[in-house]
């Protein structure tokens, strides 16, 4: 038996888990709002809290989340959050079970000290309208080598940086000279020599060794003639191994084909990984937890689940298929 738990946030179903490694899976039970109705209950983040795999957090429609018990059922945390507000990333400190993180659509990142109990929308200034619509906050990153630096990645606007905690906030130079160069969907910070800030865009994956005053793209190759772009979604890095990384990949979104793209050497060459069925719609976003490096989960937006043990040298299809998932999660048993 695979020796882990698996959470899935669904578009219209909420979360569903998996206690062992994906080969059974359960529907959540979730305490709605009164007003709510199940159908309402879009899953767009999850997170595992560092100091307790029991302990989940859900970004939902109707606000945040929590579970106790590795996502087989969830409490409505009371926040601030207005109604009609979309959460779209949660990040919990890593060290400090009290300082959590929830970012928005329409735009806004809010923060609680205490737990939950209280919360406070940040000073962040991001733009309230772009040529889509109202931006997203995509991403919410802890960084590993100061702990009061925070990083917001946000779909579409760029990257913003806190250096006191969220108190204060500067927006980076723009990634590149196409709008498409800052509508940010993944974001993540390798340790290493140099230390190196990962960003996805639909175009590709951007890497800066300057804290983000200068970036450099790395783009993949289209999957079919009349792709303008191959498109590229969330990322993750293999946790103790910088120089570990993968991609989510496909031919544009929702797409019709995707890929994981893995890179063993920095970002510097990636190969696509050969997977036992082709992703149905692009590669969306992946799962990773310190306690085994080597167990990475990634997900199709169309509701395919991949598995892998050994660092993403190889994968495993999921048997149950879902319909539209928007994040996912794995946890220690």
């Amino acid at each position: 038996m695979k020796d882990f738990t698996i959470c899935v946030g669904t578009v219209g179903a909420g979360v569903w888990y998996s206690p062992n490694g994906g080969d059974k899976w359960r529907r959540s039970k979730m305490n709605l709002p009164f007003h709510a109705e199940p159908g309402e209950i879009q899953i767009r983040a999850l997170a595992v809290y560092p100091q307790d795999p029991n302990r989940i957090l859900a970004g939902s429609e109707v606000g945040l989340y929590r579970s106790e018990d590795k996502g087989a059922t969830w409490d409505l945390v009371e926040s601030p959050i207005p109604d009609g507000h979309q959460i779209w990333s949660v990040a919990v400190h890593p060290t400090n079970p009290d300082i959590i993180f929830a970012g928005t659509k329409p735009p806004g990142v809010y923060r609680s000290t205490d737990g939950g109990k209280h919360w406070e929308k940040l000073a962040i200034p991001i733009v309230e309208r772009c040529f889509a619509g109202a931006p997203k906050v995509t991403n919410i990153v802890f960084d590993p080598r100061d702990q009061r630096s925070v990083w917001v990645g946000v779909e579409i606007d760029g990257v913003y940086c806190s250096r006191d905690s969220g108190d204060n906030w500067a927006h980076l130079p723009p990634l590149g000279d196409n709008f498409l160069n800052q509508d940010v969907h993944g974001l993540t910070i390798a340790q290493g020599q140099p230390n190196r800030l990962h960003v996805t865009t639909p175009d590709g994956i951007w890497t800066s060794t300057t804290e983000g005053e200068s970036w450099t793209l790395h783009g993949f190759p289209r999957f079919f003639e009349r792709d303008k772009i191959s498109y590229c979604r969330g990322m993750a890095v293999k946790p103790g191994n910088p120089d570990v990384l993968f991609v989510g990949n496909g031919d544009f979104v929702p797409g019709v084909v995707g890929a994981i793209q893995r890179s063993t050497d920095g970002g510097q060459t990636w190969e696509a990984a050969k997977l036992p069925v082709q992703p149905n719609s692009t590669i969306y976003w992946f799962g990773t937890h310190p306690a085994n490096p080597d167990i990475v989960v990634a997900n199709s937006l169309h509701g395919y689940v991949y598995t892998s043990t050994d660092g993403g040298a190889s994968w495993e299809k999921v048997k149950q298929e879902f319909g539209e998932i928007r994040a996912i999660a794995w946890a220690p048993n």
